[in-house]
C-alpha cells in the first residue's frame, strides 16, 4: 500500500528519492484506523491502547537488559504496531510472543542478533525476577528446556508472519540521527536537542512511525520540544550562534522556506506534536504505566542495572494540567488538516488480503496451538 507513502528526506533530493522504492509503505490515520478496528476484536480502544503500551515497555526492558541499541530496540516497537494492523490481538497477554518475535527480527536487520534463546531467558527473568533472584548464575534461570523449546517454537512461527508481513524488506530508517542533523539546521542549543531526542524515542510507544517518515518525525520532535521549552516560560538569554526555543518554535509553527527543505508541511509537524503530547499526558496521569528509559543513552551491551530487571517509571517532567493547556493553545492554532490521499472504506483488498495466500507462510507454517483464526 503506497497512498500514504512520504518522499525521503536526505541531504538532497536525489538521495531522497533513492531509498523510497525500498522503504516499507507509511499509512494514513484512515488506514489505520480501518485495519486497527478489524484486528482489535472485541477489545475497547483503551484495552487496546494498554496492550499496545505493556508490549511497548516489555521490548525496551528485554532490549535494555540484552544490551541492544537503540535503533533495535525501536525497530521492534515499530514491527509490532506494524503487526497488529494485519494480524488480530488475542485476549490473553500474548504480547510477549509478539515483542520477542519482533525483537528477533529487529536484531537481524541491525546485525545485532541473539538467539532465540537468550531472548526467551531474558523475558523470563523480567517477568519473574524473584526466578533470577534465586538463580545460582547470575543471568541464568533453571527453566524446563521443554518449555523454552515451546516457546522458540512459538516466536519462531510469529517471526515467520512478520517476515512476511514486511515482504521480507531488512530496510530500516530512524529519526535519531535526523534530529542531530536538523537540530543543527535550526541552531538549537544541545538541550533542546536532547530533550528532542527523548520524543523521538517516545515516538516509538504510538503508531506515528507508521504514517510519517524519519525526517518528518525529528522535525516534529524538535517542534514539540521547543514548544514545551518555551510555553509558559520566558524568553531564555540569546546565546551566540544559537536560536532559542521561541524562535524555533515560531519557525516551525507556521508555513514557510524550511517546508521545502525538509519535504513536509507544518501539518505534519502539529499531528507529531499533538500525539506525543497526548501520549506525556497518560504519563503523566499514570506515571507508574510509563515504559521508556529516562535517558536517550542507547545501553550498554556488557553493564546490567538491576533496573534492567523491574523497570522503573522515568521522572515525568511536566503536569498533566500543563500538557492539556498546551493542547488548547495549539488547536486555537492550528492550520487545516493536510488533506492525504488514503483508500476509503472496503478499498483495501491488498492490505487485508495480506497473508491469506494459501501459498504463503501463513498456512505453510502455524505455531503449535495456535488456530489459524488467531494469526
Amino acid at each position: 500500500m503506497n497512498s500514504g507513502q512520504y518522499p525521503q528526506a536526505e541531504s538532497s533530493s536525489q538521495a531522497a528519492q533513492s531509498h523510497v522504492q525500498y522503504h516499507l509503505p507509511y499509512f494514513t490515520p484512515v488506514e489505520i484506523e480501518q485495519l486497527s478496528e478489524k484486528q482489535r476484536g472485541k477489545l475497547s480502544l483503551s484495552q487496546e491502547e494498554k496492550a499496545r503500551q505493556q508490549a511497548c515497555a516489555f521490548i525496551d526492558a528485554v532490549g535494555a537488559k540484552t544490551g541492544f541499541p537503540r535503533k533495535t530496540i525501536a525497530t521492534a516497537q515499530n514491527l509490532y504496531h506494524r503487526f497488529h494492523l494485519f494480524f488480530p490481538r488475542r485476549s490473553e497477554p500474548s504480547y510477549v510472543d509478539v515483542s520477542l518475535a519482533a525483537l528477533s527480527v529487529s536484531t537481524k536487520m541491525h546485525d545485532t542478533l541473539k538467539k532465540p534463546r537468550e531472548l526467551i531467558i531474558t523475558a523470563y527473568a523480567i517477568r519473574s525476577p524473584e526466578l533470577a533472584a534465586r538463580s545460582k548464575v547470575a543471568g541464568e534461570l533453571d527453566i524446563d528446556p521443554a518449555i523454552i523449546d515451546a516457546d522458540r517454537d512459538r516466536i519462531l512461527g510469529i517471526e515467520r508472519l512478520m517476515l512476511e508481513m514486511i515482504c521480507y524488506n531488512f530496510t530500516s530508517r530512524m529519526p535519531f540521527p535526523y534530529v542531530i542533523k536538523i537540530g543543527r539546521a535550526f541552531k538549537a542549543t544541545k538541550k533542546l536537542t536532547k530533550l528532542a531526542w527523548r520524543f523521538s524515542i517516545d515516538s516509538f510507544r504510538t503508531l506515528i512511525n507508521l504514517q510519517f517518515p524519519p525526517h518528518v518525525i525529528a522535525l516534529g520532535c524538535i517542534y514539540l520540544a521547543a514548544l514545551l521549552s518555551s510555553f509558559e516560560q520566558g524568553t531564555s538569554p540569546e546565546r551566540p550562534g544559537y536560536n532559542n526555543s521561541h524562535q524555533i518554535a515560531a519557525t516551525l509553527g507556521k508555513p514557510g522556506e524550511w517546508e521545502d527543505q525538509f519535504q513536509t508541511q507544518v501539518q505534519d509537524l502539529q499531528e507529531i506534536a499533538h500525539t506525543i503530547i497526548d501520549l506525556l499526558i497518560q504519563v503523566a496521569q499514570n506515571p507508574h504505566a510509563s515504559t521508556s528509559p529516562s535517558t536517550p543513552s542507547s545501553p550498554h551491551p556488557n553493564r546490567i542495572s538491576r533496573s534492567a530487571m523491574k523497570p522503573e517509571p522515568p521522572p515525568v517532567p511536566y503536569k498533566s494540567d500543563q500538557l492539556m493547556r498546551l493542547k488548547i493553545v495549539m488547536r486555537e492554532q492550528e492550520f487545516p488538516p493536510k488533506l492525504r490521499d488514503s483508500a476509503a472504506s472496503g478499498d483495501l483488498p491488498d492490505a487485508i488480503s495480506l497473508g491469506k495466500n494459501e501459498g504463503t507462510t501463513r498456512f505453510l507454517f502455524v505455531p503449535p496451538g495456535i488456530g489459524e483464526d488467531e494469526y
